[in-house]
């Protein structure tokens, strides 16, 4: 497949990376910690415009709690060295995904609601009253965070689409789940704006639903399908690219169904790489494009680089 990346911004996520799996100075944990330059990343899918749009980037301490569930020490210390990332740190990106049919402008999830969003539509010549649709992969605040700035709704002339399942889940929780909540102030106040998909919908010709449920009940990805070549967005079915290829059964703390999230893991990553599918992870390190190939009983994601450069 031809998939060609604009010359818009230069390479840039090698900077937010660890470079060692060895101890860190104080310098170099500072270095991890930048975010990179650029926020956007555009490319072509057959008639599609696919932008990644950097919401964020921060570093978060002792990650085999999180991404190592049922590894010991010793297979989590290796897998990691393998890989040359430290144990002790991983860096964390959310990264939103716009879809520009040529009809309409499809925004992927909102972000963490801290502004970021904005910035990186303001690099690509955007504001957020020029989204048409935003699809809510699932309720997790990271994606829903952006539905409102300073109490009013950010994407003012959007209409929403969401998972039946999901949203059905968060709303019937008592009040105090913490996601029911923000979920009742985020998005059910737009809630004669919203439509609901169940799996396989289409949100647009060419845009289908994909469940992978257990990291939420509803929790979909989404199929892009234009001019012969497919493209997946995969949102939060792998939360980091090397322990949760490496060892996609490793469980993971933000899955709420670990047996279902690792099972839906396996069957899409084996999909996605018996098919040569590039994906879109909203987690993967920016611009969270890749491509994913078989590693044993496990997989690796391939990053992007200048083979989709124009």
């Amino acid at each position: 497949m031809t998939v060609k990346f604009t010359r818009r911004t230069a390479l840039a996520a090698a900077a937010a990376l660890p470079l060692a799996a060895t101890a860190r100075s104080a310098s170099a944990s500072a270095e991890l910690a930048k975010a990179p330059a650029s926020h956007t990343r555009s490319f072509k899918l057959g008639d599609f415009t696919v932008t990644t749009l950097l919401d964020g980037s921060r570093p978060v301490e002792n990650p085999q709690p999180i991404f190592g569930g049922g590894a010991s020490d010793a297979e989590f210390a290796a897998t990691s060295a393998q890989n040359f990332i430290p144990t002790d740190v991983a860096q964390f990106f959310f990264t939103p995904t716009l879809v520009d049919t040529g009809q309409e402008k499809i925004l992927f999830d909102t972000g963490l609601g801290q502004g970021g969003i904005q910035m990186a539509l303001a690099e690509v010549g955007l504001t957020p009253q020029d989204i048409d649709v935003v699809v809510l992969t699932h309720m997790h605040p990271d994606h829903i965070g952006g539905m409102t700035t300073a109490g009013a709704e950010t994407f003012s002339k959007a209409r929403y689409i969401t998972g039946r399942q999901e949203f059905d889940f968060w709303g019937t929780q008592a009040e105090g789940n913490r996601i029911g909540d923000l979920m009742a102030k985020k998005v059910t106040p737009f809630a004669e704006k919203l439509s609901f998909l169940e799996d396989g919908g289409s949100v647009a010709s060419g845009i289908s639903a994909v469940a992978s449920f257990g990291h939420t009940p509803g929790h979909m990805g989404y199929m892009l399908d234009s001019g012969g070549q497919q493209l997946m967005l995969t949102a939060d079915l792998a939360n980091h690219y090397v322990w949760s290829f490496a060892h996609p059964d490793w469980e993971v703390k933000f899955d709420m169904d670990k047996e279902a999230a690792t099972g839906a893991r396996r069957k899409i990553l084996d999909m996605l790489a018996s098919t040569r599918t590039p994906m879109i992870g909203y987690h993967m390190p920016f611009p969270a494009a890749g491509y994913v190939e078989t590693r044993g009983s496990g997989f690796r994601f391939v990053p992007v680089s200048y083979q989709m450069m124009g």
